[in-house]
């Protein structure tokens, strides 16, 4: 299946960034290593390449010397997850896995423990503060259940779905774009934040080795916090659609082609909180990001390509979607 573009919401580039400025540093450095436009920063609608925001973490862990990115309240030295990742290779359960990574883990912070949980049918790993009486930014929370949710999964052989996230916060103004970062039921002011996943799973044996490890670790920014859900039908039907255009057929021909009934799909659609039309314009945002960073293409080429009748349809339907002007992203390109 195609893998269709992906961008990313504004609102965790804030997150990303808040380590560094809670320290007072300027953030256009790390901006201009991942060829963002400052701009952007300050569009609510605004959104970046998931080779940007990829680019953008790698800059801060680089530049910082912190895989932590100046969450925590020392730095978590180049090479700390790496660590604990290596620690799991041998376990022979996921759940000795679990403990030798939580252990890992403790020992090169003092700010939050990995707690492993078990509730009846549901296992789950938690993040215990060690003064929770201090305010943690959401995006610490976000990014360490994100980086080892995604670690047992590998370790698990690559899938490991989640039965639900919590979250210790309130539900943050960007919560509807949780669903492609975080794609399970969602439980927010609890008194933890933790995700959780069948019991059974903890069994698994873990077939991982050293070479195995390398070939993770040597992409592991974008393994650990580029959205995945190629599982779900609004992957497909963005599949298809990136597939067949300029053609952009409409639901009755995209249900056909997927061999449901124009019912089903809009029914399972729903489960997934999307439409049919959503998706067709998300995608087509998501390519058009994608092509004004990455190229040189004119919008009159791009407008065609993207199905529009024309340049300024294109560019009034651009600015709906990010708020701004299709040549902020020419900017922040490469």
């Amino acid at each position: 299946m195609l893998h269709p573009p992906v961008t990313i919401p504004i609102a965790f580039l804030h997150g990303m960034l808040s380590g560094v400025r809670a320290r007072g540093l300027v953030c256009d450095a790390f901006l201009a290593d991942a060829c963002i436009a400052p701009e952007l920063l300050q569009q609510a609608g605004a959104r970046v390449t998931a080779q940007q925001y990829v680019a953008l973490f790698r800059a801060l862990i680089d530049r910082l010397d912190d895989d932590a990115i100046g969450l925590l309240s020392r730095p978590l030295r180049r090479g700390s997850f790496a660590l604990a990742a290596r620690s799991a290779i041998g376990a022979p359960t996921l759940e000795v896995a679990i403990r030798r990574v939580a252990r890992t883990f403790r020992l090169l912070q003092d700010d939050v423990v990995l707690e492993p949980l078990h509730e009846g049918a549901l296992a789950g790993l938690a993040l215990r503060f060690s003064a929770p009486a201090l305010g943690r930014p959401n995006f610490l929370h976000e990014l360490l259940l994100r980086v080892f949710w995604r670690l047992l999964a590998w370790l698990a052989g690559g899938s490991l779905p989640a039965a639900r996230f919590d979250f210790a916060f309130d539900s943050p103004p960007y919560a509807g774009s949780y669903g492609k970062v975080f794609p399970a039921p969602l439980r927010f002011e609890q008194s933890q934040s933790a995700f959780w996943f069948d019991a059974l799973r903890l069994q698994d044996a873990v077939r991982r080795d050293e070479t195995a490890l390398r070939a993770f670790l040597a992409d592991a920014q974008a393994n650990v916090i580029v959205p995945r859900r190629a599982d779900a039908i609004s992957a497909r039907v963005r599949s298809h659609l990136q597939r067949t255009q300029p053609a952009w057929p409409d639901l009755a021909a995209t249900a056909d082609a997927l061999h449901l009934s124009t019912a089903t799909l809009q029914r399972r659609l729903a489960a997934e909180g999307a439409s049919f039309q959503s998706l067709k314009d998300e995608l087509r945002r998501d390519m058009a990001i994608v092509r004004l960073n990455a190229s040189s293409v004119s919008l009159a080429a791009l407008a065609d390509e993207l199905g529009f009748a024309d340049s300024a349809a294109f560019q009034r339907a651009f600015k709906n979607w990010t708020g701004s002007a299709p040549g902020i992203y020419r900017r922040g390109g490469p």
